[in-house]
C-alpha cells in the first residue's frame, strides 16, 4: 500500500521544514527532493506500458530512494525553477534541457497514480492568477473592491474618477535580479496625476481603496480553517511590505457564509489549501463586511500564531487522515 510523502521543493524551506518534521515525528515515510537538482542530486527512471498502465519506477536522491508507485501524498511547495539548473548553459541548450526536465520529470511527477497533491502544480497555475480569483469571489457572493486591469492611461484616469482613493498592485512579485535577489512591490496607493503613456507599456492592476478597519489571513487546509487578524503598528496600507516579527495577531472568527464560499473556492480549482486574504470593512460578525482581496494557491503561513496547528492539519492530509473537500 502506498504510504510514502514525496516533498518537492527547494533546499531553504522553512514552511516545508515545519511540515516534514512533523511527518518524521509521527514515523511517516518522507522523500524531500528538488525536481531541479536533476543530474546533480537526483535521477529517476519511469515505465510505463499497456500491462502497467501507470507510471512506476524509481525516484533516487542523495540519501533515499523511492518507488512511485508508493507515493501515498505529494506536497508541492516550492520547487527551484528547473531554468536555474541549466543557467551555465547557451542559451539554445539551456531553453532545451529546461523544458525537457519540465516535461518529462516534471511530467511524471505531476502524474503518478495514487498520491494527493497538496497542492497539484496544474491546480496552482489555474488558480494563481489575479483575474482568475476575483471572478469566482464574484461567482461565490463575496464582496470585492471595484478593479481595473488596463494598460490605457485614459481608462485608468477615468477609473480614478469614479473613486476617492485608488491603489496599484503587482500580479506576480518582482523576479530575482542580477544578484539572485528577489524583490517585492507591495499594494500602495497611487496619485492618478502620475498616469502616462508608459501604463501602455504592460497589464496594471488599479483597485478602489477599501475604507478597511482590519486585514485577515485565513489558512485553509481540507476542511479545516484557520483565521487571523493581522494589524501593522504603522498602520500601512499593506502589512505585508513591514517587519513581519513586529505584525499583531489575534484569533478571528470567520461568519459561516464566508466559510462555505472559501470551501466551494477551492474545490473549484481543485486545489486542497489556500491561504486567503480579506479587508474587514466593519464588524467582523456580519459578512457584508468582509471584503475578499486574492488567495495564494502556495501562501506561507509558518509565521502565524496559529503555525503549529496548521503544520498538524498538514500533516494529517497528507497522511490521508482527513477528507481535501
Amino acid at each position: 500500500m502506498a504510504s510514502t510523502v514525496l516533498v518537492l521543493t527547494s533546499l531553504e524551506d522553512v514552511t516545508a521544514d515545519l511540515v516534514v518534521k512533523v511527518l518524521h515525528e509521527r514515523e511517516v515515510p518522507v522523500v524531500r527532493t528538488d525536481p531541479a537538482d536533476l543530474g546533480v542530486g537526483l535521477t529517476f527512471g519511469a515505465r510505463i506500458d499497456a500491462a502497467s498502465p501507470a507510471w512506476g519506477g524509481h525516484l533516487r536522491t542523495t540519501s533515499r530512494e523511492v518507488n512511485l508507485g508508493e507515493v501515498s501524498a505529494v506536497y508541492y511547495r516550492r520547487p527551484t525553477p528547473y531554468r536555474a539548473r541549466y543557467g551555465h548553459l547557451p542559451p539554445q541548450q539551456r531553453d532545451f534541457a529546461t523544458a525537457e526536465a519540465r516535461h518529462g520529470l516534471g511530467g511524471v511527477l505531476n502524474h503518478l497514480p495514487h498520491p494527493r497533491y497538496v497542492n497539484h502544480p496544474a491546480a496552482v497555475g489555474r488558480a494563481d492568477f489575479k483575474p482568475a480569483q476575483l471572478l469566482r469571489f464574484t461567482e461565490l457572493g463575496l464582496r470585492i473592491p471595484p478593479t481595473l486591469i488596463t494598460n490605457d492611461a485614459e481608462a485608468a484616469r477615468g477609473f480614478a474618477a469614479e473613486h476617492a482613493h485608488v491603489i496599484y498592485k503587482p500580479f506576480r512579485g518582482l523576479p530575482a535580479g542580477e544578484d539572485g535577489n528577489a524583490g517585492a512591490i507591495w499594494a500602495q496607493r497611487v496619485d492618478p496625476e502620475t498616469f502616462d503613456d508608459s501604463i501602455g507599456v504592460t497589464a496594471h492592476l488599479f483597485q478602489a481603496e477599501i475604507p478597511k478597519v482590519g486585514d485577515v489571513r485565513v489558512t485553509v487546509v481540507g476542511r479545516r480553517v484557520f483565521a487571523q487578524q493581522v494589524a501593522s503598528p504603522d498602520g500601512a496600507l499593506d502589512w505585508r511590505r513591514g517587519d513581519w516579527n513586529e505584525l499583531l495577531h489575534s484569533p478571528i472568527a470567520i461568519p459561516p457564509p464566508i466559510e462555505t464560499a472559501l470551501h466551494h473556492y477551492l474545490a473549484s480549482f481543485s486545489l486542497v489549501f489556500g491561504c486567503f486574504d480579506f479587508a474587514l470593512t466593519g464588524a467582523a460578525d456580519d459578512p457584508e463586511h468582509w471584503t475578499a482581496l486574492e488567495c495564494n494557491p502556495n501562501g506561507q503561513w509558518g509565521w502565524l500564531p496559529d503555525a503549529a496547528a496548521i503544520t498538524e492539519a498538514f500533516a494529517d492530509i497528507l497522511m490521508w487522515k482527513e477528507t481535501a473537500r
